[in-house]
């Protein structure tokens, strides 16, 4: 599995060369600093830990720049292991760019969905709203909520409430372009999260086509 962290830079159109155009999410992926390398001898697993994104050291807690300077990098924003099934073939201090991906290759991005406050079943469930005449006052309310029976809600129930800000995982997406010199990765379709927000790129898991 290949991961690569980055920034979500918004979506645009690309043109094939039989003239078709698709849609296509823009991220600005890497370049990403190896910060350390666990084996299996010391921590019991493999992987490669990558930071992104230079942070000033008062945004950074006093032992992750410990940690940052015995790797010999700057602090970063952003920190992420990748699990190997082998020893890894990095070193700490190697650069991950986006060219650890090639048009066509199928990827997982994860993201943070875009934050929509407080919402209520309409907005945040897909309820239908009620009749707008004949005097009826209950267009937008979520209407009964349980039965006098059991006296109290069931679990799961679907109510107003905070909406948006969750992890979320979009699968089997396609790389349809990579723009070496800027670090750019063109996606086929949408990628959760706000313009700018914060994502990683791995290589799918199910890997499975889509149309």
């Amino acid at each position: 599995m290949t991961l690569i962290l980055g920034r979500k830079r918004g979506m645009t159109q690309i043109f094939a060369d039989d003239g078709t155009v698709r849609g296509v999410t823009v991220v600005e992926a890497g370049p990403c600093t190896v910060c350390q390398v666990r084996t299996q001898e010391k921590d019991g697993y493999h992987a490669v830990q990558l930071g992104y994104e230079d942070a000033p050291d008062r945004r950074v807690a006093k032992p992750q720049r410990g940690h940052f300077k015995a790797a010999g990098t700057a602090p970063k924003r952003f920190l992420r292991e990748e699990r190997l099934h082998a020893p890894a073939q990095q070193a700490v201090g190697d650069v991950i760019t986006a060219t650890v991906f090639k048009a066509g290759d199928m990827v997982d991005v994860i993201g943070t969905t875009k934050g929509r406050g407080f919402a209520g079943t309409i907005k945040r469930h897909g309820f239908h709203e009620g009749p707008r005449s004949h005097g009826s006052m209950n267009v937008r309310q979520p209407g009964s909520l349980a039965s006098r029976r059991n006296g109290k809600l069931p679990k799961g129930k679907r109510m107003a409430g905070h909406y948006g800000v969750q992890r979320q995982t979009t699968k089997n997406l396609r790389v349809v372009r990579v723009d070496e010199a800027r670090g750019l990765l063109f996606i086929a379709g949408t990628v959760p999260g706000p313009t700018n927000g914060f994502v990683q790129v791995q290589t799918a898991k199910t890997a499975k086509a889509k149309a």
